[in-house]
């Protein structure tokens, strides 16, 4: 079946109706009439480039969208898309590589806006060994990696609530979006076996990871970090997921795997 390409228009409509927001909302944002929305969403008024970007600013609209937005009402798109390897992105490519071998000895790891492996440290490696080989080929996809049964699930030991804290993340994360591929993977996660645990075993501020590895029951804190004022499609979309030890037995259990040399 083919898909009916949706006009400017209605992009900006399916956005506004997306953040909750009314035609007076986003008209008094971008300081324009309400009238002026109306008509730019109905079609009746030609939307200028610079006007969709404002409002693609003020809708909070990712840049991959932003572009489609720009397209849909025949402008060429504002914002490049690179990958890593692209000359341009010689500098996050180094910055992301400082950051994730600095990180060690704890893991790290950097993931694209499908939750897809793009790149991580050597310490990765400890929790996900003894993962299906199947689900070690790129793509990687971090999440199904880490919730399937034949990923790290049966090695994670408070499986429910981290599947809790996994598919709240997603929820948020296609609440911002509306991408329908982020729908299709948390409807598989939900599928997988594992259960729901949103309490835990008692009083804590972050959900930690808890993965038996060896003989060792390793926790992890984990942080994400994106680029700021991203201009580039694929920078926007990189989150660095950098996990810490949650208490002294996992910190000593890294050291121990990563002696620092003295100088």
């Amino acid at each position: 079946m083919t898909r009916v390409q949706e006009s400017a228009g209605e992009l900006l409509r399916r956005w506004r109706g997306h953040r909750r927001m009314t035609q007076l909302d986003l008209a008094n944002r971008a300081e324009v009439s309400t009238r002026h929305v109306s008509f730019l969403e109905t079609g009746r008024a030609k939307p200028t480039r610079a006007m969709l970007l404002r409002l693609g600013e003020h809708l909070d609209i990712p840049l991959r969208d932003r572009n489609a937005l720009l397209l849909a009402a025949g402008f060429a798109p504002a914002f490049p898309e690179h990958t890593l390897s692209d000359v341009p992105m010689a500098v996050v490519a180094d910055a992301i590589r400082t950051i994730l071998d600095a990180h060690a000895p704890m893991p790290a790891l950097v993931v694209d806006r499908h939750w897809n492996l793009v790149d991580a440290n050597d310490t990765v490696a400890l929790l996900t060994d003894g993962a299906a080989h199947w689900l070690l080929e790129p793509p990687v996809n971090v999440l199904r990696l880490s919730l399937h049964p034949d990923g790290m699930a049966p090695r994670i030991t408070n499986l429910g609530q981290w599947r809790a804290h996994v598919l709240h993340r997603l929820d948020h994360q296609i609440d911002a979006t509306g991408d329908a591929e982020l729908r299709r993977l948390r409807a598989e996660l939900a599928d997988y076996p594992g259960g729901i645990d949103a309490a835990g075993p008692g009083p804590a501020l972050v959900v930690p990871l808890r993965v038996r590895v060896g003989e060792h029951d390793l926790a992890f804190l984990s942080t994400t970090t994106v680029f700021g004022t991203p201009l580039d499609v694929s920078v926007s979309e990189l989150a660095i997921e950098t996990f810490f030890p949650a208490d002294g037995a996992t910190a000593e259990y890294l050291a121990a795997q990563h002696p620092r040399s003295d100088h």
